[in-house]
């Protein structure tokens, strides 16, 4: 049998930005119900997901938010391109950064995220979801690329 072709995916984390704070949801414990291809059970993540067929960067981190905490975004920017891989998915993710927002954090995927927090961006919770913690670090460093030696 052969093997099955894998494939690179675009995936979208946005980070939502109120008061110094951002937004950080703590993935399910069970791999069956925390739904990452990545595989990153049990880690504190940024808003986001998939970019589906047809979507624009903005319309996808709009809707991954919508669906994820209920938060409707007005003002979405691409910051940032990263190169996330593992050794069970790789995907490159656009990092998107939204400051103009309504609404507070729900848990609507309670399958996938068990529960949102905002957090100083000096007080992070471990263990982090490596593509948000890039992103971040992206931000931080006003680099749009950030190239990388060993992948997690």
């Amino acid at each position: 049998m052969a093997e099955e072709k894998r494939r690179v995916g675009v995936g979208l984390g946005v980070m939502l930005v109120r008061d110094g704070r951002l937004l950080l949801g703590r993935r399910n414990d069970n791999p069956d119900a925390a739904d990452s291809e990545l595989h990153l059970e049990g880690t504190w993540t940024m808003p986001g997901g998939k970019l589906e067929y047809g979507e624009s960067f903005e319309e996808g981190a709009r809707r991954e938010v919508r669906e994820e905490t209920s938060i409707e975004v007005g003002g979405v920017k691409v910051i940032c391109v990263n190169n996330d891989k593992n050794e069970h998915a790789h995907f490159v993710t656009v990092g998107m950064l939204a400051e103009d927002f309504r609404g507070e954090p729900r848990v609507m995927e309670p399958d996938e995220i068990t529960e949102w927090r905002w957090f100083g961006v000096r007080g992070l919770p471990e263990p982090m979801y490596f593509p948000s913690k890039r992103l971040l670090e992206n931000y931080l460093k006003g680099s749009f690329y950030i190239p990388r030696g060993r992948e997690e």
